[in-house]
């Protein structure tokens, strides 16, 4: 499908199903879903790359580092980004890096 994506504030974007009408959001699993009404789940943090590559993280939600005494402990705050699989599945959020293939989108302009 097309989507529209619409500028929040500095850096900050809203991505927006043109036939559907609904938002892409992330809850607090990590999971993607289509949002009926704008919220703060709505809101991702864009990045540009070089060669024209865009990485959608969310605004919300992240990896931070956890406290001391647990087994697994993650060496910095990490943030989570938009990906698909090769299948066109989404994957969760705390399982995506910006460097990974399924998190670069090659945005186009449609007239």
């Amino acid at each position: 499908g097309i989507l529209e994506i619409t500028a929040v504030d500095v850096g900050i974007v809203a991505i927006k199903g043109l036939f559907s009408g609904r938002y892409l959001a992330m809850n607090k699993r990590g999971r993607l879903y289509a949002s009926e009404n704008y919220n703060s789940e709505c809101e991702f943090v864009e990045r540009i790359h070089e060669l024209g590559y865009n990485t959608y993280a969310s605004r919300l939600y992240r990896t931070v580092p956890s406290r001391a005494g647990t087994k697994r402990k993650a060496s910095a705050e990490r943030l989570w980004y938009v990906s698909i699989n090769g299948k066109g599945r989404p994957r969760r959020g705390f399982k995506t890096r910006r460097t990974q293939k399924s998190s670069l989108f090659l945005p186009r302009v449609l007239d």
